[in-house]
């Protein structure tokens, strides 16, 4: 049986058959079905008469009941509603976020923790780091145990975006790199074919793991904590030293495996290619696809091998720690490349068709407010830069960063949290709208920050701050229609140009009077060389998404945004401009799970695109 650690026991819903019925034909019977109605009706038929059943409880007996017992049918749009936390889905994918396991970083940033239990820059008391750990760093687990977790509670698992994040992933092994993301694919494979298939193999790795796994939670016992201030050893020597034995066990069973010493098992971190290949095939048509893979590296770390690596694993985003666009910081802060580095590998991973998601720290050691302003300005400012997406992550201070020496010395202070309020406030309404700012402030516990700001909801704080003003940031996240009911007549296309290092960029957004954003389509016109042959004569599709609830494949739901054509829309409206700048192709970078979906609309797979040949109008 699956471990409790990851799984908890389902209830018996024959057992409990009445009370569940008459809940949800309570919640039938109600004109809206909201938190309150949800909770009236579990106050009312409570379980064993004095507890209450789980929301995931009610979503389980809905699937089963619904057109039985005289329920209607299954309509996807109650369960939309008595779901837990629609708004994990609202942006119409189903995220899932997997770390790698600890590892030695290229890295030597005073800013970064150095949690040894966890890969570089991330702290074990994090939601998803404490979700990795639990599950021994193991790609198959993790992935299962976050798509059981969706699943139950109500939410569509059948188009996953994977987000690979730890570290410095460039700098892992390749085969690691390989293993890992051909093992998250078996587990959506799994899943697909049936959420208890997936729960049985889940429990054979979790028992293969305890028994002979370092990275086990019942094995890995250290308790070695670093200070900052005083650091004897760094963060890569006490890993190395700690996971010695792991590494070395890795390393030895894959080469046994190559060899062809002894068979796989579930604890070899070793895959080829072609192994990832066919998962990937599986997963072009499986019930849980992958529509969207993201890794994150660091800027140095990026040359066209790399590229091309990335994209040949399945990736169609990066996200790349920017941090700062100021030599000066960035050499105070020993992160280790300068702007050129940064402005060299966002051109490739444009070039390449990369979605680009910087990430970008205010109150860094040797800034300050008004120079962070200005640089802020400059990440939109730069043709060579202007990312696709940001996250804001103000610089906290954590004891095991070296950081606490300049804090302690006193020639670094955090902001205050006006200073804060104001920067922020600032860089929202900078933003442009082809940008989408994903996160504000990093989700650190408060007991982890020594000092400074604690609060995690920064991002209510400051869209509050400007709507007391009567303004709103203009980036993508802010003008989101989620999940209200839109039709074809209630939305216009609009196009947003820019120039880039690479070519020029058309933001084509289907957007209301109000300019809510329902869908959107990212195209590049290059003017240089292509990275590869099969990109020649090509633009270049880096980016469809249309916005609200996530709906499953097949399901309809009127007034959807999903559901009312935006897609074809605009790839028809792309292919018109490539056409009319004189591009005999159009290419896409797509993901393993839409490579049917752009196949049925005229694209043909290449090596590590799907291409569409254009009837060539007449250059502008």
């Amino acid at each position: 049986m699956p471990s409790k650690r990851h799984f908890r026991p389902e209830l018996d819903l024959e057992a409990y058959r009445e009370p569940l019925l008459t809940i949800l034909q309570t919640l039938l019977d109600a004109p809206e079905i909201n938190r309150q109605t949800i909770h009236n009706a579990l106050t009312r038929c409570p379980k064993d008469g004095v507890g209450f059943f789980r929301r995931e409880d009610i979503v389980r007996a809905y699937r089963h009941y619904a057109g039985t017992h005289g329920l209607p049918p299954f309509d996807p749009a109650v369960l939309e509603r008595i779901r837990l936390k629609p708004t994990r889905t609202v942006s119409g994918v189903t995220p899932v976020t997997i770390l790698t396991k600890p590892y030695p970083c290229p890295g030597e940033c005073i800013f970064c923790p150095s949690d040894v239990r966890m890969p570089k820059s991330y702290l074990s008391r994090e939601p998803g780091a404490m979700r990795a750990e639990q599950n021994s760093f193991d790609p198959y687990l993790q992935t299962v145990t976050r798509l059981y977790s969706y699943h139950i509670n109500g939410h569509p698992t059948d188009k996953i975006e994977l987000i690979i994040l730890g570290g410095t992933w460039s700098f892992y092994p390749e085969t690691y790199q390989i293993w890992f993301i051909r093992r998250a694919f078996d587990a959506l494979n799994d899943f697909g074919q049936s959420p208890e298939l997936a729960r049985a193999r889940a429990a054979e790795v979790e028992a293969a793991l305890r028994e002979g796994s370092q990275l086990h939670p019942d094995n890995n016992t250290s308790s070695v904590s670093l200070d900052g201030a005083d650091l004897e050893r760094t963060y890569n020597q006490v890993v190395q030293d700690i996971y010695r034995a792991e590494m070395e066990r890795s390393r030895r069973e894959a080469r046994a495996v190559t060899g062809g010493l002894r068979p796989r098992t579930p604890l070899d971190e070793f895959a080829t290619w072609a192994e990832l290949a066919e998962a990937q095939q599986i997963n072009e048509t499986a019930a849980c696809r992958c529509v969207g893979l993201v890794v994150e590296t660091r800027p140095d770390h990026i040359d066209p091998e790399e590229v091309l690596r990335i994209r040949r694993l399945g990736g169609t985003k990066v996200q790349i720690g920017i941090q700062s666009l100021n030599d000066d910081v960035l050499r105070l802060n020993r992160r280790g490349h300068d702007v050129a580095a940064t402005r060299r590998a966002i051109g490739l991973l444009r070039a390449a068709g990369f979605k680009i998601h910087a990430h970008w720290m205010p109150n860094l050691y040797g800034s300050d407010p008004e120079a962070d302003r200005a640089d802020y300005a400059r990440l939109f400012a730069d043709p060579a830069i202007r990312p696709d997406e940001l996250k804001l992550y103000p610089c906290s201070l954590i004891e095991s960063a070296e950081l606490m020496r300049h804090y302690r010395d006193g020639s670094w202070r955090p902001y205050t949290h006006d200073e804060l309020l104001d920067l922020l406030a600032e860089c929202f309404l900078q933003t442009p709208e082809y940008c989408r700012l994903t996160r504000v402030v990093r989700d650190i516990p408060s007991t982890d920050i020594l000092t400074g700001n604690r609060i995690t909801n920064f991002r209510e704080l400051v869209e509050g701050a400007l709507a007391a003003r009567g303004l709103r940031g203009p980036d993508i996240r802010a003008r989101e229609v989620r999940g209200r009911q839109i039709g074809p007549d209630d939305l216009r296309l609009d196009e947003l140009w820019y120039d880039t290092s690479t070519g020029q960029e058309v933001f084509l957004q289907q957007i209301t009077a109000a300019r809510e954003i329902a869908g959107f389509l990212r195209l590049s016109l290059p003017a240089g060389d292509p990275l590869v042959d099969e990109l020649a004569g090509a633009a270049m599709i880096r980016e469809v998404h249309v916005y609200g609830q996530s709906v499953g494949i097949g399901e309809s739901m009127p007034g959807k945004a999903q559901h009312i054509g935006l897609g074809t829309t605009l790839i028809e409206r792309a292919a018109t401009i490539a056409s009319e700048h004189g591009y005999a192709r159009l290419a896409v970078i797509s993901s393993v799970g839409t490579r049917e979906y752009y196949r049925r609309r005229g694209f043909a797979d290449g090596a590590l695109y799907q291409i569409r040949p254009l009837t060539q109008a007449a250059p502008r």
